[in-house]
C-alpha cells in the first residue's frame, strides 16, 4: 500500500516486475491525462478501497511512536538499539491502552 506520492509508472511496473500487488490511489493529474488520452490511456490501476482503509491504521501507529522523541530524531546509531527503543515505546503505548 502507498500513498498517492507513490502513484507513478515506474513504482507500479516495478512493483509489477516483482509481483506485488500494488494497493495506491492514482493522482487527479493521472486521471485526467488518461481520460484525455482515451484508449490509448489504459485502463485504471486496480485499487481496492477496503484494503486501503487498513493503511490508516498503520499510519496512525507510526504518529504515535513518534511521540517518543527518540524515535523521531533516531538518537541511536546502531540499528539493534534503534528497534529496541521502537519495541520499548510500542510497549509503553500497548500498556497504556491496556491501561484505559
Amino acid at each position: 500500500m502507498g500513498d498517492k506520492a507513490h502513484s507513478s509508472r515506474a513504482i507500479r511496473h516495478l512493483l509489477r516486475h516483482r509481483g506485488i500487488a500494488a494497493t495506491i490511489p492514482e493522482r487527479r493529474d493521472q486521471v485526467a491525462n488518461r481520460r484525455r488520452r482515451g484508449r490509448r490511456g489504459g485502463r485504471p490501476p486496480a485499487f481496492d478501497t477496503e484494503i486501503y482503509r487498513d493503511r490508516n491504521v498503520v499510519e496512525r501507529c507510526f504518529a504515535r511512536l513518534k511521540q517518543f522523541r527518540a524515535i523521531a530524531t533516531r538518537f541511536d546509531k546502531l540499528a539493534d538499539r534503534y528497534r529496541a527503543g521502537v519495541i520499548l515505546a510500542s510497549l509503553i503505548l500497548w500498556l497504556r491502552e491496556a491501561a484505559r
